[in-house]
């Protein structure tokens, strides 16, 4: 009312359920000046130094993922002139600015557009060991020290779809389902089956082994060995008085008497 406009309604909700409460109603745009650590205004408020820890921005991080998908969510893509929404911080982290844009091209059909403006710098496409979306260059980032205000972040988003990216539709999600019911069956029955030959194999190989070698062709059964006692000649007495009495086949020499 202070501005003079009059069509503007002013609520209070969660704005990470906003995709619930407008389930039926969508938008030509969207703002979304994000809750952050507000590093970019160290210059004004020294005290940020000492109050803002590295907890605190990856908890603002992940708030601000979660606005900027509900914001997405209550765009109107098919309106002719919106389906445009602008995410903006008051920080100068890449955890809450890039990071957090290339997470929503990620999750949403989405593209970052020019932000038109002369001023500021592209953001960043690539940060330490981080590697983000070249289409993050369209973004904007402003510095006290360089452009002479409080440290900034903007990013001009157009919404292409209302698709999800990562999900499917309900329709192809019971076919997956019936598809995987149907696979696990024929890979139980196969199963079934192996382990059934396998106890065959089992069977068999104990029955040959309990009707020994000897069923096996080309091999022979290994002889017992069992200890049978010598066995005793006998010896007539009339072999042993021919022995006794053996004749001598040579005559005798006789003695020559001198």
């Amino acid at each position: 009312h202070r501005l003079g406009v009059k069509n503007v309604v002013t609520c209070t909700h969660d704005g990470r359920k906003l995709s619930k409460l407008f389930q039926h109603y969508k938008f030509d745009r969207v703002l979304l000046d994000a809750p952050c650590s507000g590093l970019g205004v160290i210059s004004r408020d020294p005290s940020v130094k000492v109050q803002r820890t590295l907890a605190d921005v990856q908890k603002t991080a992940h708030l601000q993922k979660e606005l900027l998908l509900a914001a997405i969510d209550v765009l109107n893509h098919k309106s002719k002139t919106g389906g445009i929404m602008v995410y903006s911080t008051c920080s100068v982290s890449v955890a809450e600015n890039e990071e957090v844009v290339n997470y929503a091209l990620q999750k949403r059909d989405i593209k970052i557009i020019d932000t038109e403006l002369d001023f500021g710098t592209p953001g960043f496409t690539r940060y330490q060991q981080k590697r983000f979306h070249p289409s993050i260059a369209n973004t904007r980032r402003f510095y006290p020290h360089v452009h002479n205000m409080d440290g900034f972040f903007v990013a001009r988003i157009q919404k292409l779809s209302d698709k999800v990216k990562g999900q499917t539709n309900p329709a192809e999600e019971g076919e997956n389902m019936e598809w995987k019911d149907n696979k696990e069956e024929i890979s139980s029955k196969a199963e079934e089956v192996s382990r059934g030959k396998e106890k065959s194999k089992g069977k068999k190989r104990k029955d040959s082994g309990n009707e020994g070698e000897e069923s096996l062709p080309g091999k022979k059964r290994k002889k017992e060995k069992v200890s049978i006692p010598p066995t005793k000649t006998k010896v007539t007495k009339k072999a042993d008085k021919k022995k006794n009495s053996a004749k001598m086949t040579k005559p005798r020499r006789k003695k020559v008497e001198q």
